[in-house]
């Protein structure tokens, strides 16, 4: 599919080719005698497609971050309002507040009524300080645990929708269980009765993507990123400081990219997206996820909720078993 001409402000480093052709096409493109020019601008934008598809085959792990966080990309609720109708959100943890950082709400995505959760990030400044810029308290995944219990009750499939740097590691929310309410989500939706599919759509860091993490199908998009901790975390670690070097190593070292992560077998898919990245095309990231979610519900829901758990229990026991085997005499 040919790729979208991305028209925000933001521009990454290693496209900047692609976005120098691109202004070259808006240039003949805003002329008054624009069709005198339809083959030039023909002709660059096969160039910018070949260009293009070239530069995102070979991206670096950082520079997968780099995509993973464009303020242009499809966040949980952008993706929610492309493919959930009848979208109703619901709010609370019924024990201290209710978390923005948490989106919780129940939508159909096609034939399927549906639980989605998901970080949200916010996108203008007061409404990514109010999200706490997608980093939850222990009240947000209280109140994902709650909303699950209750899809859970009423038979509904659950998908959740991971995109944060980390759980928020402040005072308050040590205070109030941050480590203890993570930990729980895992433990519950590990035995929850009802399917669950998970996507990682952005950043997917730590705990704090675990804490929505565990499904029976796990999967990213193709640029978002899946690691124990950031390349910044753990480049100021083992290096003592953070800067564009240290963070390339770290991003190579802890093999975060979807490619990496369905090789370590630690997800099982891998979502296509547009050419360019998400932010270049939201509609068909959208389409993309969707189809992806429906496939996976319609083989899901046919399965007896004990088989689920079952299934679910020994997918992650899996993770990482080391098998000895004993050296031929």
């Amino acid at each position: 599919m040919p790729a979208t001409t991305y028209s925000g402000p933001f521009e990454l480093p290693f496209e900047t080719p692609v976005l120098e052709i691109e202004r070259q096409i808006s240039g003949l493109e805003s002329r008054p005698d624009a069709e005198a020019f339809a083959s030039e601008i023909r002709d660059l934008g096969e160039t910018r497609d070949r260009l293009l598809a070239k530069t995102y085959a070979s991206l670096t792990p950082w520079q997968t971050v780099q995509v993973a966080r464009h303020p242009g990309r499809p966040q949980s609720t952008d993706f929610i309002d492309r493919i959930c109708r009848d979208f109703v959100e619901l709010h609370g943890d019924r024990a201290f507040a209710d978390d923005r950082a948490i989106v919780t709400g129940l939508g159909r995505i096609r034939s399927h009524k549906v639980l989605v959760v998901g970080h949200r990030r916010g996108r203008d400044t007061a409404e990514k300080i109010a999200c706490n810029f997608g980093c939850a308290h222990p009240e947000g995944y209280r109140k994902a645990l709650q909303k699950m219990r209750f899809a859970e009750k009423y038979r509904l499939p659950i998908v959740t929708l991971i995109d944060t740097k980390g759980a928020f590691p402040g005072v308050g929310a040590e205070q109030r269980g941050q480590a203890e309410s993570i930990a729980r989500n895992l433990f519950e939706m590990s035995r929850l009765k009802t399917p669950i599919v998970c996507i990682v759509i952005g950043e997917g860091g730590s705990g704090g993507a675990l804490g929505i993490g565990v499904g029976d199908r796990v999967a990213m998009l193709e640029h978002a990123w899946y690691s124990v901790i950031s390349p910044e975390g753990c480049a100021a670690i083992l290096w003592k400081e953070s800067n564009e070097q240290t963070n390339s190593r770290a991003a190579e070292a802890l093999r975060l990219t979807a490619r990496d992560n369905l090789s370590n077998a630690l997800i099982d898919d891998v979502i296509e997206e547009p050419a360019g990245g998400a932010h270049r095309d939201p509609e068909a990231a959208a389409a993309h996820l969707q189809s992806w979610i429906v496939e996976q519900l319609n083989d899901l829901t046919r399965l007896k909720p004990e088989t689920l758990v079952r299934r679910r229990h020994e997918k992650f026991r899996n993770i990482g078993m080391v098998v000895d085997r004993a050296i031929p005499q």
